[in-house]
């Protein structure tokens, strides 16, 4: 019987356009009061993303069989397409008439700089779907999503008894300190970035390290300088793992997050979970968009001994 991991987060579309110049010179600073400005930008781009779709597609490649659930638009035939071409059910991702899927209008000048406008569309409504409705699920993951939606799938892991990881991403301004501590409390994991790590004690009133003593691990990704790991009192550290090229940090997170999902499947110690992890964020991170890299198993697999010295069976 195959057993799945249920990734409960977002699905969305994600248009990034390049502005050909830099917004300063455009944008009068005495002026913002009556801001109008068009931006011609001769380079378009449309990319498949969301949380939940780039932690399954990445989940995909290590031979996971994952579940995603999710709510979407009306528009979503493009990206259900793409699924069925990688083999990933779409049991769990409910439409949700007269809305949109989820996007994000990125706008970069030539520094670097980026205007973004989210549509949250169908997100609003993932408190459609319940995670009981998902069979033979050992794992789960609560990531960024529509607040109710959150709230509800964490509850539902929990009273059933499945270990999860709370995500809470850019999600996490949602939530007070009291609606974070039951997050905690209902989790088995939990994974930040570095900064999101500091916004989730000052909002708990919480160290990291009292923090960790309620679930069995904290995962926080540092960049460029690895990921820390707490868990059961000990803090490991784990190196970064060496992209071949730094393209876009798009999805680098959910890479990562999907890495840990494996590891915790394959009942990994925490040295070789995070060394997959970390080096799925490079991987990622050398291609543009979420879902643009393409490697097999094999590929992975010699990639992990060459930049950590030790062989996995993935």
């Amino acid at each position: 019987m195959t057993q799945h991991a249920l990734i409960c987060g977002s699905m969305a579309y994600d248009t990034i356009m390049v502005f050909p110049d830099r917004f300063g010179k455009h944008i009068l600073p005495d002026q913002l009061h009556i801001l109008n400005v068009s931006f011609l930008v001769p380079q378009m781009r449309r990319e498949f993303g969301g949380c939940a779709g780039n932690i399954a597609y990445n989940l995909k490649l290590l031979g996971g069989s994952p579940l995603i659930m999710a709510t979407v638009g009306d528009d979503f035939a493009p990206y259900a397409a793409r699924l069925n071409a990688l083999g990933l059910s779409q049991q769990h991702i409910r439409t949700v008439p007269g809305s949109f899927t989820g996007q994000a209008f990125i706008t970069t000048d030539l520094d670097d700089n980026q205007i973004t406008a989210f549509h949250p569309g169908a997100m609003g409504s993932s408190e459609q779907n319940h995670v009981n409705e998902a069979q033979n699920v050992t794992l789960g993951i609560v990531s960024p999503d529509g607040r109710d939606g959150m709230l509800q799938h964490a509850r539902e892991f929990h009273e059933a008894g499945i270990p999860f990881i709370f995500d809470p991403g850019q999600g996490m301004p949602m939530f007070d300190g009291e609606e974070l501590l039951r997050f905690v409390d209902q989790a088995d994991y939990i994974t930040t970035n570095d900064y999101e790590a500091r916004m989730l004690q000052d909002k708990t009133g919480a160290t990291l390290e009292a923090l960790s003593n309620r679930v069995r691990a904290i995962i926080v990704t540092q960049g460029a300088q690895g990921s820390l790991i707490l868990a059961r009192g000990k803090e490991i550290h784990i190196p970064p793992a060496m992209p071949t090229a730094v393209v876009d940090p798009t999805g680098c997170g959910d890479a990562y997050r999907a890495g840990l999902l494996h590891g915790l499947q394959k009942g990994w110690d925490w040295e070789t979970t995070g060394r997959l992890a970390s080096l799925l964020g490079a991987i990622k991170i050398s291609h543009r968009g979420g879902q643009n890299h393409k490697l097999e198993r094999a590929e992975i697999a010699a990639l992990f001994k060459e930049q950590f010295g030790f062989e996995v069976a993935l």
